[in-house]
């Protein structure tokens, strides 16, 4: 008896554990480049590379940087990149900030010439009552074609974001976690 006892804790933990890592998401700032001066001949800038993201509460940014800051500001302060009131201040070149609540966070640059160039991002967390409506169809004008169909020419794969990437994580786990519930139940 004091196996199966056992063993459903281990379960019961494992599942609970299985629950944290299927709610929170971790962001590279910047992608590749991570949290640097930009140099003007940059893709995008930090606020693009924002908005094709959908943050969560409990969902972590990671800042990768060197001989460089990372300032958490008001709003006030990130339009005028003043460095001298921050919320926050991070200065290890791997930060990981989690987000606690909903709403915007205004991140820049502790060198103002920096923060003054672009190195500044706005995120905006999603409350957790948002839900994300679909977009609605292209036209096929806009797709390029003449009104008849899609514009079979173009063969680029979809893209993904981070909310495709947590549904897909998401079902991963819920299939692993109901495999251990039904090896448990029949063994």
């Amino acid at each position: 008896m004091a196996s199966a006892t056992i063993n459903f804790k281990i379960l019961l933990l494992s599942a609970l554990f299985a629950a944290v890592l299927v709610n929170s998401y971790r962001f590279e700032v910047g992608d590749e480049r991570g949290w640097t001066k930009p140099t003007g001949k940059d893709p995008e800038s930090y606020n693009q590379w924002a908005g094709r993201n959908r943050f969560h509460i409990g969902d972590t940014v990671y800042f990768k940087y060197q001989n460089d800051s990372v300032l958490v500001v008001t709003s006030a302060d990130y339009l005028n990149c003043n460095t001298s009131n921050p919320i926050s201040k991070f200065e290890d070149g791997e930060t990981v900030f989690q987000f606690d609540r909903s709403g915007f966070f205004y991140f820049i640059s502790g060198q103002p010439d920096h923060c003054k160039a672009g190195q500044k991002i706005i995120i905006r967390v999603m409350h957790p009552s948002e839900v994300e409506s679909p977009e609605p169809a292209p036209s096929p004008q806009a797709m390029g074609g003449d009104g008849g169909g899609w514009d079979s020419s173009n063969w680029e794969p979809l893209g993904f974001n981070s909310t495709t990437k947590l549904s897909v994580v998401s079902y991963l786990m819920t299939v692993l976690v109901g495999l251990f519930v039904v090896l448990y139940l029949f063994m």
